[in-house]
C-alpha cells in the first residue's frame, strides 16, 4: 500500500506524530542500545568507511535506523509490515479480475462465468485452464466456423488439425443458369495434382451423399457433416546428419538419407499460418512429403530453415558446410530397378554422371547425385514418430542431471579419449553425427558417469563388437538420448556382491540392428546385483541374469517377431530373466521372467511357434509374488495374479492390439491402430491406452475434443474424427 509520496514504512508513520514522540523514542533507543555488539562494530566500520557500494549503504542506513528506532518506532514498524501485506492483497484482488493476471486457482471461477467447462488436462497447454478461458469470448463470437473448429482442435488435443465441410464436398445435378465448372461429378483425370489427395482432407473429388450418422462411422459426404482430421505424428528433425551410401554404386552416388541406411519417407515441417482465419494447408502439417507435390514447389521445402535441405562437409574441421543450391535439385522418383530375377540392380531416374545434379525421393529418403560428392554429405530433414521416446532431438528436459565436470566432444577421436580418461562425472556428445562406440566405458567404484547427447542433437553410435560396461562397484552409469546399434551393451559378471546401476533414458538400441539373428540382444546383464533402469526408450530384446533386477517405464522391448524373444536370461533360450517391472511399455516378443514385480498398462504382443518349447508367452517362475494389472497379455500366459486385464470374459473373440507398423523406422512404429478394440485402446488403470504410447493420453485428447464440439458446432452439424496419421 502507497500514499502520494510513496510506499508506508514505520519511518512515514513516525513522522505522522508529534517530534516529542520521536525524540522520547530515540533517547530510549540510545539508552537502552538495541543493536548487539556485532552490529554496533559493524556499524562503525560502516560510519568510518568511505566509497560504500551500494549494498553497503543500505545496510549502513538499517543500522542507523534501528540505532535511532525505539520501542515505539519498532512498533510502528511492524504495523508498517501488515500495512505493505494487507496493501499486496489488494493489488492480488485487482489483478485477480482479470484472466491475463489471476491466481492460478481463480482461473476456473473467471471460466464458470463464461460459461467454461474444465478437460483432462492432458496436453501441456490445458494443464492450466488460463489460455482456454481466455479464448473463450473468441470462440463464442465465432462459433461453427471452420477456422475456430480448427483451431479449437489444436488447442484441445495439441495435435495438428484440418477441418472440412463437406456440403461442398457432396454433388447435385446443377442448373444451366448456375454453371460451377469445378463441382464437377467425375474427377478431372488430368489434374495430377488434386489426384495427389484423393480420400484425404484435402481432398475436392465430389460423392454422393451417404445418409449414415458419420458420428457412428458412416462416409461423411452429407450436407450436415464437418469432418475434423488429426495429426498424430509429428515431425521430428535430424540436424546434419550424414547421408549413407547405398552399396549398388561404390563411388557414393547413390544415398539414404537415414543413419541406418533404410528408406524412410521425409516429413513436412510446419509452418504456422499467416491468419487466423486461414485454414490449414500441406505446408502447415506435419504430413509425409508427396513426391509429385515436392517437384512442382521445390522451393517451399528445399532450402535452410526448411524441410529438407542438403549441405557438403567443409574441407576442413574450420570450415562450414557448404550449401547444396536448390538450382541443383530436382525431384524425382528413385525407386529401385529390378533385373529378371527380381534382384535389385540400382535406382531408377539417377541423374547423369557428371552433370552436377542432385535428385531427391521425399517419399523414400533416398538421394542421388550426378557427381560423387568430395566430401561427406550431410542432410537436415523431418521424420514421423508419434512420441518423444528414443533417441531424439526432442527437448528432454533435465532428465538426467549433470555430474561434476562437463567434457564436450564433437568426433569419435574425442569420444574414445574421453571414455579411456574420464571414469566419473559428464561426457556430452554435440551434434546428431556418427560416432563409434568404444569399446569399453568403465565407470570409478562409487562414481557416476553421464554419457549424454546434447539436449536438441541424436548422436548416432555405433559397434562392430560388443561394448563392456565396465562399473565398479557401487557405480552408476547413465545413457541418455543415445542411438546406438551394431552390436549389444554387456553389463560383465564381476565376481562380487556390490551392486551396479544402469540407467538408459531416451534412448535407442535399434531392434534387429545388433546381431546376426532377428532377437539379437541389445543389452547383456550377466552381473547379479545389477540394476536396470530404463525410460523413455527403444531397446532391442533384454538378456538379464535371473538375480537382477529390472525396471522399465514408457519404453518398447522389440524383439522385431511376437514369436520370438525380447526378454530372458543370457545363459539359454529357456533360461529366466531377472526379476521385471514394466510399466506403460509395449513388448513385442516372447517373455521369460524369474518373477514379473509388477506390470501395469502394459501390451504383451506375444506368440508360441508351432513346437515351441516355451510354457507359456509370457511365463514367470515365481507367480507367488508380483501383479499384473490393467495390461493385455496373451492367453496361455504363466503370470502372478491379474486384475483388470484382457483377454478376460466378456472381451470381444480373437481379441489383440494392432498396430500401424512394427517396422522400426516407420513413422507409425509402435503406434496402436483405431482398429483396435476400445477394451485395450482405453484399457489402461487411467482409462487411456495400453502400451508405450500410455504417455501421450490420446483417448482422453479424443473425449476433450467431441465435449468442445458439442458446445461449439452450429445447430444441425455433425462432425467426424478422422486420424490423418
Amino acid at each position: 500500500m502507497t500514499t502520494s509520496t510513496g510506499p508506508i514504512t514505520a519511518e512515514t508513520l513516525l513522522d505522522l506524530l508529534p517530534a516529542i514522540y520521536r525524540l522520547r523514542d530515540t533517547e530510549v533507543a540510545h539508552e537502552q542500545g538495541l543493536l548487539t555488539g556485532a552490529e554496533l562494530g559493524e556499524l562503525a566500520l560502516l560510519q568510518a568507511g568511505a566509497g560504500h557500494t551500494s549494498a553497503e549503504q543500505a545496510r549502513l542506513r538499517e543500522l542507523r535506523e534501528r540505532a535511532d528506532r525505539g520501542p515505539l518506532g519498532s512498533l510502528l514498524a511492524v504495523i508498517a509490515e501488515q500495512i505493505a501485506i494487507l496493501g499486496e492483497d489488494l493489488d492480488r484482488l485487482y489483478d485477480d479480475q482479470f484472466i491475463e493476471t489471476c491466481a492460478e486457482w481463480v482461473a476456473p471461477y473467471i471460466g464458470d462465468l463464461v460459461g467454461y467447462r474444465p478437460l483432462h488436462g492432458v496436453v501441456p497447454r490445458l494443464t492450466s485452464s488460463r489460455a482456454e478461458v481466455a479464448n473463450q469470448v473468441a470462440y463464442v463470437s465465432r462459433k461453427g466456423t471452420p477456422a475456430m473448429l480448427e483451431q479449437l482442435a489444436r488447442d484441445v488435443t495439441g495435435w495438428p488439425a484440418r477441418v472440412v465441410e463437406y456440403f461442398s464436398r457432396v454433388g447435385w445435378t446443377q442448373h444451366m443458369n448456375h454453371v460451377r465448372p469445378d463441382a464437377a461429378y467425375a474427377p478431372d483425370l488430368r489434374a495430377s495434382e488434386r489426384l495427389l489427395w484423393s480420400g484425404t482432407a484435402f481432398d475436392t473429388t465430389l460423392y454422393t451423399v451417404n445418409v449414415r450418422r458419420v458420428e457412428q462411422g458412416g462416409l461423411p459426404y452429407n450436407l450436415p457433416n464437418v469432418g475434423l482430421f488429426l495429426w498424430r505424428l509429428g515431425a521430428h528433425s535430424l540436424t546434419r546428419t550424414p547421408v549413407v551410401a547405398d552399396g549398388l554404386d561404390p563411388s557414393g552416388r547413390l544415398a539414404r538419407v537415414h543413419p541406418l541406411g533404410m528408406d524412410q519417407p521425409l516429413f513436412t515441417r510446419p509452418r504456422t499460418e499467416d491468419r487466423m482465419t486461414e485454414l490449414a494447408g500441406p505446408l502447415h502439417l506435419p504430413l509425409p512429403i508427396p513426391l509429385r507435390w515436392m517437384a512442382s514447389r521445390r522451393d517451399q521445402y528445399y532450402g535452410p530453415a526448411l524441410s529438407v535441405h542438403l549441405e557438403i562437409e567443409g574441407a576442413t574441421a574450420d570450415d562450414p558446410p557448404d550449401a547444396v543450391p536448390s538450382s541443383d535439385v530436382s525431384v524425382c522418383d528413385l525407386g529401385d530397378v529390378l533385373d529378371a530375377g527380381g534382384n535389385v540392380v540400382g535406382w531408377a531416374h539417377v541423374p547423369d554422371a557428371g552433370s552436377g545434379r542432385v535428385a531427391i525421393d521425399p517419399s523414400r529418403g533416398r538421394i542421388a547425385f550426378g557427381n560423387p560428392p568430395p566430401r561427406p554429405v550431410l542432410a537436415t530433414f523431418h521424420y514421423g514418430f508419434s512420441a518423444p521416446i528414443g533417441g531424439g532431438e526432442y527437448e528432454r528436459g533435465e532428465a538426467s542431471p549433470l555430474f561434476g565436470d562437463v567434457r564436450t566432444v564433437t568426433d569419435s577421436a574425442a569420444l574414445a579419449a574421453a571414455v579411456a580418461t574420464e571414469t566419473s562425472g559428464t561426457i556430452e556428445l554435440s551434434g546428431s553425427g556418427r560416432y563409434e562406440a568404444p569399446p569399453t566405458i568403465a565407470v570409478a567404484a562409487g562414481q557416476t558417469l553421464v554419457l549424454r547427447a546434447t539436449n536438441g542433437a541424436r548422436p548416432l553410435l555405433t559397434a562392430d563388437s560388443e561394448v563392456d560396461l565396465a562399473l565398479g562397484p557401487g557405480a552408476t552409469l547413465v545413457l541418455d538420448g543415445l542411438l546406438l546399434t551394431g552390436a549389444p551393451l554387456r553389463l560383465p559378471d564381476a565376481g562380487d556382491d556390490e551392486p551396479r546401476t544402469l540407467v538408459l533414458r531416451h534412448c535407442t538400441v535399434v531392434p534387429g540392428a545388433v546381431g546376426s539373428e532377428a532377437d539379437a540382444p541389445g543389452l547383456v546383464v550377466e552381473h547379479a546385483f545389477a540394476h536396470v533402469e530404463a525410460e523413455a526408450s527403444i531397446l532391442a530384446p533384454l538378456h538379464v541374469v535371473e538375480a537382477a533386477r529390472v525396471v522399465v517405464r514408457d519404453s518398447i522391448i522389440d524383439a522385431t517377431g511376437e514369436d520370438l524373444v525380447a526378454y530372458r536370461g543370457p545363459e539359454a533360450d529357456l533360461a529366466p530373466g531377472g526379476s521385471v517391472t514394466l510399466l506403460g511399455v509395449t513388448v513385442v516378443g516372447k517373455v521369460h521372467a524369474r518373477q514379473i514385480e509388477e506390470a501395469t498398462n502394459t501390451l504383451f504382443v506375444a506368440r508360441l511357434k508351432a513346437a515351441d518349447a516355451w510354457t507359456g508367452p509370457v511365463w514367470a517362475d515365481r507367480r507367488q509374488v508380483g501383479c499384473i494389472r490393467f495390461s493385455f497379455v496373451p492367453d496361455g500366459s504363466r503370470t502372478p495374479r491379474r486384475f483388470q486385464c484382457h483377454p478376460d470374459e466378456g472381451d470381444p473373440p480373437a481379441l489383440w492390439p494392432h498396430f500401424t507398423s512394427l517396422r522400426y523406422g516407420d513413422p507409425g512404429y509402435g503406434q496402436v491402430s483405431i482398429q483396435t478394440d476400445d477394451v485395450l485402446r482405453r484399457g489402461a488403470d487411467d482409462e487411456g491406452e495400453m502400451g508405450a504410447f500410455h504417455l501421450l493420453y490420446q483417448p482422453h485428447r479424443e473425449t476433450n475434443l467431441r465435449i468442445r464440439l458439442a458446445e461449439y458446432l452450429r445447430f444441425g452439424l455433425e462432425a467426424g474424427i478422422y486420424y490423418a496419421t
